[in-house]
């Protein structure tokens, strides 16, 4: 989710599914979604509980090794009042381990450092005692003039990517970091931009046991009806997606630039995403699952490779929430969402599994 698009958002439905090089979208209507306890709504055969409450504006997830979740919190004011919290049990309130900081949309972990990207760019904390942390050290420092600094993924070869997104609706900024997916090292070094033109790249995640990148996209979103949807897309090293010029309106302006896995709802606000397989995947078939903070819902597409591309075919997935961004499968093979207005955290997992 891009931290402009927190304004009332006015909804219209558009499902539309394409894949890269593909000539025409397909959609399906999918499953009737029943009730799955906590609240929500979801495909039969899900079971839905809440893991955690209490976490004001959650924006992001990681797993540490022992099985703990972290999450960050982000209330897009850049005022400096976000932070990080860990809970290490279902049910436990989550504690705030890292303050003061500035939108923090990222998370993972790498070896024995908790990564944080945020406004300006990328930190590691390490050294952590089970109350707070000893050591912090500067990643990535980007220059003024971006929009927000979004998620993290690590790549299979150790690589970070990172989305960072444009300044504004319609212009991409003087920064080449800017509107792009950049990657780099561990320790902060060989920084480049892997991918460009993309206005608003959010939530990044790697296909588990490949190097296919899946990134939800803000569109534009001040051109009324004329907005395009936003889309799930796979990037690739070397992408050129054309924003400000192209932005989704097709034409002759969009003349060889890559096609979304999955054109999404406009004004949708789209933020994380997930891969699911496993357990999980068997239950509800190999997907991308997303989230589209706006229309507080969770979509399902999925994902057929084709090539060197993905098919894709969106559903509704789950409703009943108000305004998910963080979606994340944890190291227990069940699904995360974060509800960021109402502080919970769900974990959505098969109801054969939660009875087990």
């Amino acid at each position: 989710m891009d931290g402009r698009r927190l304004a009332a958002l006015a909804v219209s439905m558009i499902v539309l599914v394409g894949c890269r090089g593909a000539a025409a979208p397909s959609a399906a209507a999918g499953p009737v979604l029943a009730d799955i306890g906590a609240g929500l709504q979801g495909p039969p055969g899900l079971a839905a509980t809440v893991y955690a409450q209490g976490l004001p504006k959650v924006s992001a997830f990681a797993w540490d090794a022992q099985g703990a979740l972290w999450m960050a919190s982000a209330d897009y004011t850049d005022a400096g009042r976000d932070g990080v919290y860990v809970t290490t049990e279902l049910g436990a309130s989550p504690k705030r381990v890292i303050a003061n900081l500035h939108t923090p949309l990222g998370l993972a972990w790498y070896r024995s450092e908790l990564y944080v990207s945020s406004k300006g760019g990328v930190a590691a904390y390490s050294g952590f005692d089970g109350t707070s942390f000893s050591r912090a050290r500067t990643v990535v420092s980007l220059p003024a003039g971006l929009g927000e600094v979004n998620g993290i993924a690590l790549a299979p070869d150790g690589r970070f990517w990172l989305g960072i997104s444009a300044p504004s609706d319609h212009a991409a900024g003087t920064s080449e970091y800017s509107a792009a997916v950049v990657s780099f090292l561990p320790d902060g070094t060989d920084l480049r931009v892997e991918a460009s033109g993309i206005r608003a790249p959010v939530g990044l995640a790697f296909y588990p046991g490949t190097s296919d990148l899946f990134v939800t996209m803000n569109q534009r979103d001040d051109l009324g009806e004329q907005t395009p949807g936003d889309w799930l897309a796979m990037v690739q090293a070397g992408d050129k997606w054309g924003f400000p010029d192209c932005y989704g309106q097709g034409g002759s302006v969009c003349s060889g630039v890559p096609s979304p896995t999955a054109d999404l709802d406009r004004h949708a606000a789209v933020s994380g995403v997930a891969i699911v397989t496993g357990e999980l995947g068997s239950t509800i078939g190999t997907a991308g699952v997303v989230a589209e903070w706006a229309l507080g819902k969770v979509l399902r597409v999925s994902l057929e490779k084709v090539g060197s591309s993905y098919v894709g075919t969106v559903q509704p997935f789950l409703t009943g929430l108000k305004n998910p961004v963080p979606v994340a499968v944890g190291p227990d093979g069940a699904l995360f969402v974060g509800d960021w207005t109402s502080g919970i955290v769900y974990r959505v997992a098969p109801a054969v599994s939660s009875e087990a």
